[in-house]
């Protein structure tokens, strides 16, 4: 195995320890190969985490070892690393989590064995109130794909009469996330009802749909619109991150055209740089359309919506 790289990225020199080192076995991927994607679609995964507290889901021999999921920035950072301060009520503890502006930021991550990155839905400005509303389309273990699409299609019509601009993306694994950018002006509790209260919507028209809270009481051949991720410390992968699979498979930004005919596999660090080159990011404006919750906020008064307990994060 070779020996440490020097990067430099945007100005910044970036070290790469074990450059060799086989992250993903099936293809002979390599971690100089992780860091190469990232590099690749530097502006999108940059747009993606941009001051937003982020958790990295670490694998440290690659994706058949361990994964650790990690908070706290380790001590020996370089200096250029920013980082927002968090507090977790539940062990009164806090953590210095990686706060991205920078491209460097994310390959200085690479170095450290992250393969994922899951940031929050709001930023350091005020990490309490989001302003980011995910809509995740998760199917049950008897869904197949074609059930997710035709959820994509009735989510899409419902934001198109809320007047909310939707930027869809696969997840990496089985499903298909929305984002949608909000005004922050709702704490979690509120966003995460006002979650709930278009997914029961969507679910009124849809039959491949639950809302249903617990897991064993759900249909497993359903779609559950997880209006969970809405939640404090719940997080996702972000757009244009490598989940941790075989594949390399990446979350990545699709067009509402491509809903029938892409799926999560056919994206993967081997084949999304070249998308990106062509089309480039395309949640690139989704600061630039941002939408107003108090809709959401009247249909779960109108409704009588009672949120379940938020889980634990």
């Amino acid at each position: 195995m070779s020996d440490a790289i020097e990067v430099e990225v945007d100005g910044l020199d970036v070290r790469l320890s074990s450059p060799d080192r086989v992250y993903f076995p099936a293809h002979g991927w390599t971690k100089k190969d992780l860091l190469d994607y990232y590099l690749a679609v530097g502006p999108g995964i940059v747009n993606a985490l941009r001051e937003r507290p982020c958790m990295l889901h670490r694998f440290p021999k690659g994706i058949e070892g361990d994964k650790v999921h990690q908070k706290r920035i380790p001590a020996g950072a370089p200096p250029w690393i920013e980082t927002v301060r968090l507090h977790f009520p539940r062990w009164n503890r806090t953590a210095d989590e990686l706060c991205v502006t920078h491209l460097a930021h994310v390959a200085w991550a690479v170095q450290m064995s992250t393969v994922e990155f899951h940031p929050w839905n709001s930023r350091r400005a005020d990490t309490e109130v989001p302003d980011e509303w995910r809509i995740d389309l998760d199917p049950m273990p008897d869904a197949d794909y074609a059930a997710v699409r035709r959820v994509a299609h009735v989510v899409h019509e419902v934001l198109d009469e809320l007047g909310a601009v939707g930027f869809p993306k696969t997840s990496g694994g089985k499903g298909l996330h929305v984002y949608v950018r909000i005004r922050p002006e709702h704490g979690f509790a509120e966003v995460r009802r006002g979650a709930l209260a278009f997914a029961r919507e969507v679910e009124r028209r849809s039959a491949d749909v639950t809302t249903t809270w617990w897991r064993k009481d759900r249909d497993p051949t359903a779609i559950f619109l997880d209006y969970n991720q809405n939640a404090r410390d719940h997080t996702i992968a972000a757009a244009y991150s490598v989940r941790g699979n075989a594949d390399a498979t990446v979350s990545t930004p699709i067009r509402w055209d491509e809903v029938d005919d892409a799926h999560p596999r056919d994206f993967t660090i081997g084949t999304v740089p070249a998308r990106f080159a062509q089309l480039g990011d395309l949640h690139a404006d989704i600061d630039r359309e941002v939408f107003d919750l108090r809709p959401l906020l009247e249909w779960a008064d109108r409704d009588g919506t009672e949120v379940p307990p938020e889980p634990e994060g």
